[in-house]
């Protein structure tokens, strides 16, 4: 990866929807040869997707909690990662070391609907214990400073 697909990558960070033509103006390149440099950057795994970025208040969804999962002795991993994707409340996911088994992000309505998914992951998903914490707001990050490393 060279200095050009490096300033392809923050743009198409900044915009996925940038068109070859404009990216190739950016880095003075035809658009074809932009077009293959993006292919190659998909093909090796650099860029894994393209996606709209969804706001979950502006879905009617204020409450975000980070619960920290324990599983039930003898729960195997594969089946809770499996099956946490039948809940659509939860977001995302992480497998951790230490104290607890994984970490994931929920979005809810209100408290009662963040109970019901408790529930739901204890009695159909094998947990626990799940530890808590509502989430005040985010801190944007961006990734493409993964570049300068």
């Amino acid at each position: 990866m060279d200095a050009i697909d490096r300033r392809l990558l923050r743009l198409l960070h900044e915009d996925a929807r940038t068109t070859y033509h404009d990216l190739g103006r950016a880095v003075r390149l035809s658009a074809n040869t932009v077009s293959e440099r993006v292919r190659r950057l998909r093909t090796s795994g650099v860029v894994k997707a393209y996606r709209a970025e969804l706001d979950p208040s502006a879905l009617g969804r204020q409450l975000v909690m980070i619960s920290d999962i324990r599983l039930r002795e003898g729960m195997e991993r594969s089946v809770f990662e499996d099956g946490v994707h039948e809940v659509p409340q939860v977001v995302s996911g992480s497998r951790l070391t230490g104290e607890y088994d994984f970490q994931i992000r929920v979005v809810c309505v209100d408290a009662t609907e963040f109970e019901g998914v408790v529930d739901v992951l204890k009695r159909e998903h094998g947990v626990r214990e799940c530890r808590s914490r509502l989430v005040l707001h985010d801190i944007e990050i961006d990734q493409s400073r993964l570049l300068d490393l």
